[in-house]
């Protein structure tokens, strides 16, 4: 297995000492002394599992679970409380707090470093299987599920920070056409090589693209006005084209070509990120009525 990233999360300098001897050679193990510190921690950097004491000042380590379960960015982080409270209604609590094991004081350093292992190799499978059932299996992006969940984590983000998004829909000209002339084998790979100029053509790792379904795709923005959006859809699209792969039953060229539809909300808006898909589908549906291969925009009224 790996390093991990552990955080121990205790206000005794006897426990520390302990596990970081425990489990020092094997993991990035850090330390806090206080919910405060803690919660400073993972602001940094997300730990891979928590060991975590119940009674500390001023935050007790059940709050603090609770904390630590509420936030989506956190949730997932598996906790393991270690307390010298040793009644079965502690460790009750403790686990319907949301952790997932409770170890008593004083501990025995192999049984620690056992349960800190499985735990840790658990967590990693269902992270891997989330990942899984947020993956388009042909193309490799986010799925259609995956981009609703990361909608509503980024708008959330833009109206806290005040920052534009914006929306594209991308739709492969005469796809059926082209699967009708070349075979839905060659049609899986124009779609692989089509997302990827789609997500080379991107900003960075802020920048979110999905196959939306078939032949589309959804590119997802965040701080990004009008004019930016409208200058990476025209990216997209000129390099879709770029590839120059042969079409000959296309409405439009000899080659695949892309239609791009494109929908901004402003740093004022509130507008929801459905309204925003449906503005970009509308500019999409515009793109294709007015010839395709072609970008355009759909205003944003704000509310």
């Amino acid at each position: 297995m790996d390093e991990a990233f552990i955080l121990v999360v205790d206000d005794q300098m006897n426990t520390i000492e302990t596990l970081g001897e425990v489990l020092g050679d094997e993991h990035d193990v850090h330390f806090a002394l206080s919910a405060e510190q803690a919660l400073s921690h993972i602001d940094r950097k997300l730990p891979e599992l928590i060991l975590l004491d119940i009674m500390m000042p001023e935050v007790d380590g059940f709050k603090f679970c609770e904390i630590i379960k509420s936030k989506l960015e956190t949730r997932d982080i598996p906790i393991i409380f270690i307390s010298s409270l040793s009644s079965p209604e502690q460790e009750t609590r403790g686990l319907e707090a949301g952790a997932v094991d409770y170890i008593i004081k004083p501990f025995n350093a192999s049984i620690v470093r056992a349960r800190v292992h499985n735990h840790l190799e658990l967590k990693r499978t269902k992270d891997l299987l989330r990942v899984l059932s947020q993956t388009d299996v042909l193309t490799g992006m986010a799925n259609r599920r995956r981009l609703f969940e990361l909608l509503d984590q980024v708008q959330d983000r833009s109206l806290r920070l005040t920052q534009p998004l914006s929306i594209l829909l991308i739709d492969v000209d005469s796809f059926k056409q082209y699967n009708d002339l070349y075979g839905h084998i060659s049609g899986d790979v124009c779609l692989q090589r089509v997302a990827g100029v789609i997500q080379s053509s991107l900003r960075s790792v802020t920048d979110v693209a999905a196959r939306y379904g078939g032949e589309e795709f959804c590119c997802v923005l965040e701080n990004a006005d009008q004019e930016l959006a409208i200058q990476i859809a025209e990216r997209i699209r000129s390099s879709i084209e770029a590839l120059q792969i042969p079409h000959l039953n296309s409405a439009v060229t000899t080659c695949v070509t892309a239609s791009i539809g494109v929908a901004t909300s402003s740093a004022a808006s509130r507008i929801q990120h459905a309204q925003l898909l449906m503005n970009a589908d509308k500019a999409l549906y515009a793109a294709k009525d007015q010839g395709r291969n072609q970008v355009r925009h759909a205003s944003v009224n704000l509310l």
